[in-house]
């Protein structure tokens, strides 16, 4: 059974602490405009994923209690950064399974200002999931007093520039696009815009990451509502157009990320591109026949990585790609035009359906000012340290 995104909605992305709200206002805000955008109640919904990171058990069920008390089965996701995406897939196997015609996948998050630590709960590295991620890190690199997460893809970067010959001004490149790209984004956590020698300019946060180049901490939610062929047969199609979700897949960690010893496999290069791979066989589409790309830009290497792993360019060209300008407007993909991680936030919980949201406006034509002209295939990627990517295809119906 063919699954379908009928309607979404999200907040506006907040630094944290500037905004007198609470994840369940969030949810509030975002889960009822997605009932708007599919033109249907909550009394239509018949189970609801939920995907947060920082927030204790069950507290999907308070932030959906918001929407409605109808006694429908909640879940609470947690998959790190790829929270969100998570959550969409499940609400999307619920649907194509047959368990359901009409589900909502919620995102959300709560954040404390300043960077992560080495794990979603910031804690011990003895204890953290990604023990072993780091382990490698410092097996080669050693262990900076920076922060852990900007660390790590920091010295993927590194590697980079050593392998290949990626410069600093081609990083840069990346940031630059996405933070021109948020400008039109009222959704979006910062909306300046900065050249390149801006970004080279900011604060280092770990050579050769600056400022400009990390995505921040974030207070936010997403929501999506994801329905069966025969709800859309039944139901129509709501306020505004169904967009066909035509693939999905999640990968975790394989020996792949590990053998190599390299930061560059370890943050999850492998993972992507067999997430995409199995997507372009389920879908019958290639990276040829997508427009638009939202994907997991945590730190500026992190797309120049996923350019790679999604089959954009050859290994080590893609600092090359996104400095001849074929990831933005005019280009052959327009990638992150709502600014992506680095300039539109990323609230863990939230990131991955967000991504799909913007997804879904681009692939209606209702994107405004940043609209891809003439989108018809999107492309969402989302990546969760520890580790999981989720690689969604979606399609105007």
């Amino acid at each position: 059974m063919k699954a379908y995104v009928a309607g979404v909605g999200m907040t506006r992305f907040e630094k944290p602490e500037t905004r007198e709200w609470q994840y369940w206002d969030m949810v509030r805000e975002a889960g009822t405009a997605a009932l708007a955008d599919a033109g249907i109640s909550y009394g239509d919904v018949e189970q609801v994923p939920v995907g947060y990171c920082f927030q204790p058990s069950t507290a999907g069920q308070r932030a959906a209690y918001e929407l409605g008390l109808t006694g429908i089965p909640v879940y609470n996701v947690n998959n790190n950064c790829a929270t969100g995406s998570t959550a969409l897939m499940l609400a999307r196997q619920l649907v194509e399974g047959g368990a359901a015609d009409c589900v909502l996948a919620l995102g959300f998050e709560k954040m404390k200002r300043g960077s992560l630590g080495g794990g979603a709960d910031g804690g011990d590295f003895a204890t953290s999931p990604v023990a072993r991620h780091y382990g490698v890190m410092a097996a080669r690199h050693g262990f900076e007093m920076t922060p852990p997460t900007a660390q790590i893809f920091g010295d993927a970067a590194r590697e980079h520039m050593e392998k290949y010959g990626t410069t600093e001004a081609q990083l840069a490149a990346v940031a630059a696009k996405n933070h021109r790209h948020s400008a039109h984004n009222p959704y979006a956590q910062f909306r300046d815009v900065y050249d390149v020698d801006d970004i080279l300019a900011a604060r280092v946060v770990h050579r050769p990451l600056t400022k400009l180049q990390c995505s921040p901490t974030s207070d936010g939610a997403a929501a999506a509502v994801v329905v069966s062929e025969r709800f859309v047969e039944e139901r129509g199609s709501g306020a505004g157009s169904v967009v066909e979700i035509v693939a999905q897949a999640m990968t975790t960690d394989t020996d792949e990320s590990f053998a190599s010893g390299s930061c560059i496999d370890v943050v999850g290069r492998p993972m992507s591109r067999a997430a995409a791979r199995q997507v372009y066989e389920r879908s019958g589409l290639g990276i040829e026949d997508v427009d638009v790309v939202e994907l997991h830009d945590c730190f500026s290497i992190n797309e120049l990585l996923t350019y790679e792993a999604l089959g954009m360019c050859a290994p080590g060209e893609s600092g090359k790609l996104v400095e001849s300008g074929a990831t933005t407007y005019g280009g052959r993909w327009v990638v992150n035009p709502s600014g992506g991680l680095i300039s539109k936030g990323h609230p863990l919980g939230a990131t991955g359906i967000a991504q799909v949201a913007e997804l879904v406006w681009q692939l209606r034509g209702t994107a405004g000012e940043r609209q891809v002209p003439g989108a018809e295939v999107g492309l969402a990627h989302n990546i969760g340290l520890g580790g999981a990517a989720v690689v969604t295809m979606l399609r105007a119906a």
